[in-house]
């Protein structure tokens, strides 16, 4: 072997150590001292000094960001601070070593979007972020799909994400539901059927059992929100046809007016109280409702969302 060679396979070797060392020196960090956290051991935050220093091992460096980002949003999220300072800044990091690393910005934005508890509340910054994806990555649709996604759950902002699945809808390959949701935002923004559509297509295209269930989950609630205002307007106009409020859901079964006992999307069945309101039996069970809450009911930190099996 030549010496040129010899000293190059010493210095990549030396290098790998190194960067192992490091990242075992950062968990004892948190581990020995007492009240440590990421804020304390994450001395070089621009991307451009760490791209330096990595001597061309982007990737590696930027698999390590990405743990520990991970690792951050999800000891913050367990410990429900709602403090995620460094978020962002890690998920830079990250993209920037590695532009083409498509799970920093898919998972990355997921983590920033959301409000809290459910996630950072950054969702302007989770914009910046799928930006950068996708000037880096301009061939991959469900980059334009999360955006667009981002504007319409998290903003409420449905001309942007028109825009944004209209340009995903551009990309040779792209799923066919992106066209669709361009015109549906651009038509029908904010309505239920778009919302249903919306979540069906994250379902379907996606293989993460995480993403599907809370999906899922949205998905439930959305049929909540349609069931009970039209039980609502049932026992409503059975109120103004008889001049009192139905007492059970059979009254209104033997008045013809509905087929039988209706269930929530659970299969339990709904409740109809004494002033015509309906409401769900455990509210737990459905989170993102928006109708037939009980009175009284405090949900929980964080959302309860059943496993996809």
């Amino acid at each position: 072997m030549k010496p040129s060679s010899r000293i190059t396979v010493i210095a990549s070797g030396m290098l790998v150590v190194c960067l192992a060392a490091s990242v075992v020196t950062l968990r004892k960090i948190d581990t020995i001292r007492k009240g440590a956290t990421l804020e304390e051991v994450l001395y070089i935050t621009s991307p451009k000094v760490l791209k330096r220093l990595s001597l061309g091992y982007n990737g590696l460096l930027a698999d390590i960001y990405w743990t520990r980002a991970v690792q951050y949003f999800g000891r913050n999220f367990h410990d429900e601070t709602g403090k995620y300072t460094l978020l962002a800044p890690l998920l830079e990091i990250t993209t920037a070593l590695d532009p083409q690393l498509i799970v920093a910005y898919e998972y990355g934005a997921n983590f920033l979007a959301p409000a809290v508890p459910g996630g950072a509340g950054m969702p302007e910054q989770a914009i910046e972020l799928t930006e950068y994806g996708i000037r880096n990555n301009p061939d991959n649709w469900r980059l334009y799909y999360d955006l667009g996604f981002i504007y319409y759950q998290d903003l409420k902002d449905y001309k942007k994400a028109a825009e944004a699945f209209e340009r995903g809808s551009e990309v040779p390959g792209a799923h066919p539901w992106l066209k669709l949701l361009a015109a549906l935002m651009a038509e029908h923004a904010g309505d239920i059927q778009t919302s249903r559509l919306l979540w069906t297509a994250t379902y379907e295209n996606s293989a993460d059992k995480n993403i599907r269930a809370n999906a899922a989950a949205h998905l439930r609630a959305l049929q909540v929100d349609q069931d009970v205002p039209a039980l609502e307007e049932l026992a409503s106009k059975y109120h103004e046809r008889t001049g009192h409020w139905p007492g059970s859901f059979r009254e209104l079964a033997e008045a013809g007016m509905i087929p039988g006992m209706p269930v929530d999307p659970l299969g339990k069945p709904y409740k109809l109280m004494a002033d015509g309101r309906v409401v769900v039996g455990d509210p737990d069970d459905l989170p993102f409702i928006q109708k037939g809450i009980p009175e009284g009911y405090k949900p929980p930190p964080k959302p309860k969302v059943l496993p996809i099996e």
